[in-house]
């Protein structure tokens, strides 16, 4: 079930700011992500620039640049979606790409929480729509943004919902625009990490190791023509930045 979360200008700061939506959390994200991402003192709790940064092993500013610069120019036109929102401060270097008067920013996630977690990040007046939305199912126009953002969320879904996320990045994304994913990937033989790394994973993040298998192409719908592919290791390789041309 998808609710779009209804926007309006608050008359204080000019902030789009989300009102009373209630979403059905998928039954996977319940189960094992409950204590990470659904509930509201779980967001309070992680929601801390220092410690998201510890879980990617000080990587995060690398990782979230890396994201930045591959949708990309410094100042972004059109319309740009960031497809699940991410804690730490992501959101906000977006927001501060998205040219005024030319760009706009919808971040979409299915934990309205989350969604007033990001709103209350953002600067007075910030470019930026909240829509409470399942990424598997987004109640979305066909080809309506140049490009979309997947920063860390592909390795939290199983592999239905996360061919489904792709799927539907790919059908509001414009022929033309590009799509660009920043998630986990298998280390190079010589990291430790390669090593360390399964048994976490697969006691905190169950659907990870899929990501370690194969490649973020296979998870695209077979229908889908890309015109172009490029992918990029980060740390050794744990981490992998792609960016995908429609």
């Amino acid at each position: 079930m998808n609710i779009r979360v209804t926007t309006t200008a608050d008359a204080a700061s000019g902030a789009a700011v989300s009102r009373g939506a209630v979403a059905e959390v998928p039954a996977y994200l319940e189960k094992v992500y409950w204590w990470t991402y659904v509930r509201p003192w779980a967001i309070r709790l992680f929601e801390r620039q220092w410690l998201i940064n510890a879980i990617v092993f000080g990587n995060y500013a690398r990782l979230r640049d890396k994201a930045l610069d591959l949708l990309g120019p410094a100042r972004l036109s059109g319309r740009t979606l960031q497809i699940a929102c991410a804690y730490g401060d992501l959101t906000n270097r977006l927001a501060a790409r998205v040219q005024e008067g030319e760009g706009h920013l919808d971040v979409i996630d299915v934990v309205p929480a989350q969604i007033e977690n990001m709103h209350g990040k953002l600067p007075p007046g910030a470019p930026v729509r909240g829509l409470v939305m399942d990424s598997a199912d987004l109640d979305l126009p066909d080809g309506r943004y140049d490009r979309a953002v997947l920063f860390l969320l592909l390795h939290e879904q199983p592999d239905d919902w996360r061919r489904k996320t792709l799927a539907e990045a790919w059908r509001v994304v414009r022929p033309g625009g590009r799509i660009v994913i920043v998630d986990y990937a298998r280390p190079k033989w010589w990291s430790p990490f390669r090593y360390i790394m399964p048994p976490a994973l697969a006691l905190l993040e169950p659907f990870a190791l899929d990501i370690w298998r194969d490649e973020i192409q296979t998870f695209l719908h077979p229908a889908a023509t890309v015109r172009s592919l490029r992918r990029e290791s980060v740390f050794a390789g744990l981490y992998q930045a792609v960016v995908i041309e429609r």
